[in-house]
């Protein structure tokens, strides 16, 4: 089940769970639609994949319980501003390839050398 988590994690801006503009990558990694194609260039910062929008729990129980009031929304705040420089150049050999394809290619192929500065999954 998502998180939903409560905040971009580049700028900091409030992301409640009925946010139209927030985008998550496949390990839930979360930012603003902003920064997302602004700022990271639709690459995820910490696994190089690609974003789409989270979908939006139903803040009402219309069946079977299964709405915000039984899952909330998380509260735990992850704010970790970006190194620009250093996301342009792991983001530079990912960016022209889409992201359904980036899962395919052979990381030496398109991400070169460097990486990610922190695991999907870190706090």
């Amino acid at each position: 089940m998502l998180e939903l988590r409560p905040n971009c994690e580049n700028c900091n801006k409030p992301l409640p769970p009925a946010a139209t503009d927030a985008r998550i990558c496949s390990y839930e990694c979360t930012f603003c639609a902003d920064c997302v194609e602004r700022v990271l260039l639709d690459v995820c910062p910490n696994c190089g994949g690609g974003f789409a929008p989270r979908p939006i729990r139903p803040a009402t129980d219309r069946k079977g319980g299964n709405f915000l009031g039984k899952d909330p929304a998380s509260t735990t705040v992850r704010h970790r501003p970006l190194d620009g420089a250093a996301h342009a150049r792991f983001a530079s050999a990912l960016k022209s390839i889409p992201p359904a394809l980036r899962a395919s290619t052979p990381p030496g192929r398109c991400a070169g050398r460097g990486g990610p500065t922190r695991h999907p999954m870190s706090s």
